[in-house]
């Protein structure tokens, strides 16, 4: 005899997982077209542009709804609806919030930003409902706490004068973590504030790249040259010595980069390389987690339930993902270690498919060329360096990422940028979009002077 039931309840699961099956391709779908036009922007004039943002609002509400409607199926809680809601209207409110108080602002980097939080509340909520909670909460602050920092950029003129300020705190907040910080998978990367675990390495970045141009844009004479990289060198070596070796690399290609951004001169990047290469063998030699995790990186395999463990559930994840994914709900992303953190582009793969992915870097590629446009765009060299600089750590950060995830390289414990769970890397990340938004409004209003200037001449 049937049992209506527990027939109901088959029926039902059929259902939703045809349900399931479909919409990864309608979110992929949505997700390309979103990247499209995101590169599509780069090439229109002004008017095109303000109707392909407002598409992209469109499609990124688009796909919040979608993944949404099967969260909300697939666990029936009363919650997780009103969570979505809430985002929904957060999402809105932000938009039309900073539109209002920044209409000369880039809309491409507001939607992009949205539509980082957006993949990362998805993911995020369909694998930790609290951590989904904790991260938009924060998100929420800080979208408040940012909307002043454009009007800073702005109207502030003494920021390139207070170089040593920035390196200052910088140097004593890594100091501070590396003598009393919390050691987490071997490094030492957070503080206690009261009930608050902090990374202040995710803020000092901001600092650095600040204290980097306001040096370099005074001079570029060997003397200052020679200061300023040990005062750079001095932030990495703290960094190594916490081993927060992923942090270290960051600080280290930035200044790099923006070296030679400052000076053009290839034989500072051949010795940047060279004695970087040098730190980092000394580093491997040193440090028993760098072995560990450069063992793990070549050759995972031989260790798969020990030291190789994580990168093989990851590479398992994204081949059983394949192009177009399993489907939310439909794979086992929790069995990667740390999955809400520094391997969420794996989770990624998994259920929304390595195109979708895919997707998510394009975008991200789509924003660092426009912090080098604006960069290239803006006359002031401390700006320039800033912009410049600020895109680079944003850039590298994002490569180290998904290059640990998906073996290309050894891990290295960063956050994607928006779309992993962290307070700090949120906020730091909210910091540094609003920095490069502010430094838009002056490139917007240095040009609107000069148009001005050839109008009454």
């Amino acid at each position: 005899m049937i049992n209506l039931s527990e027939f109901n309840q088959n029926m039902i699961q059929n259902i939703l997982h045809v349900y399931v099956s479909w919409t990864r391709y309608l979110l992929f779908l949505v997700m390309a077209f979103y990247t499209y036009l995101n590169f599509r922007y780069f090439s229109v004039d002004e008017q095109k542009k303000n109707r392909i943002c407002g598409r992209q609002i469109r499609l990124m509400l688009l796909l919040h709804l979608i993944a949404g409607s099967v969260i909300c199926l697939n666990t029936l809680d009363p919650a997780v609806v009103v969570l979505w809601v809430m985002q929904a209207v957060f999402f809105l409110c932000f938009i039309f919030v900073y539109r209002s108080f920044y209409p000369g602002a880039s809309r491409l980097l507001l939607n992009n930003m949205c539509m980082f939080l957006c993949v990362g509340f998805i993911m995020l909520t369909r694998l930790n409902y609290d951590r989904a909670v904790r991260q938009f909460i924060i998100a929420a602050v800080s979208s408040v706490f940012c909307l002043i920092i454009p009007m800073i950029i702005d109207r502030v003129r003494f920021l390139r004068r207070i170089p040593w300020f920035y390196g200052g705190v910088g140097i004593l907040l890594l100091g501070a973590v590396c003598i009393a910080g919390n050691t987490s998978f071997g490094a030492q990367l957070s503080l206690d504030i009261g009930v608050f675990s902090v990374q202040p390495s995710e803020f000092v970045k901001i600092l650095y790249v600040f204290f980097t141009a306001a040096m370099l844009s005074r001079s570029t004479e060997f003397k200052n040259i020679a200061v300023t990289t040990a005062a750079a060198a001095l932030h990495v070596l703290i960094l190594v010595l916490s081993k927060d070796l992923g942090s270290a690399l960051i600080f280290f290609l930035a200044y790099l980069f923006m070296l030679y951004a400052a000076t053009s001169d290839l034989r500072w990047m051949g010795a940047g390389l060279l004695s970087g290469g040098l730190a980092a063998t000394a580093a491997y030699r040193l440090f028993t987690h760098v072995q560990s995790r450069v063992l793990a990186w070549r050759d995972p395999w031989s260790d798969i339930d020990n030291r190789g463990y994580q990168i093989t559930q990851s590479l398992f994840a994204i081949g059983t993902g394949s192009w177009f994914g399993l489907g939310l709900y439909e794979g086992m992303p929790r069995k990667i270690p740390v999955v809400e953190k520094d391997f969420i582009f794996a989770a990624i793969s998994e259920e929304l498919g390595a195109l979708f992915a895919l997707c998510v870097l394009l975008i991200c590629l789509g924003c660092f060329l426009q912090f080098v446009l604006i960069a290239g765009q803006i006359r002031d060299m401390f700006y320039k360096l800033t912009a410049f600089g600020l895109g680079t750590v944003y850039i590298v950060q994002v490569f180290l990422t998904v290059g640990g995830v998906i073996k290309f390289i050894p891990s290295t414990g960063v956050t994607l940028p928006l779309v992993s769970y962290g307070g700090s890397s949120v906020l730091s990340t909210f910091i540094l979009f609003n920095v490069i938004q502010g430094i838009y409004l002056m490139t917007r209003e240095t040009d609107a002077d000069a148009a001005d200037g050839v109008r009454q001449g």
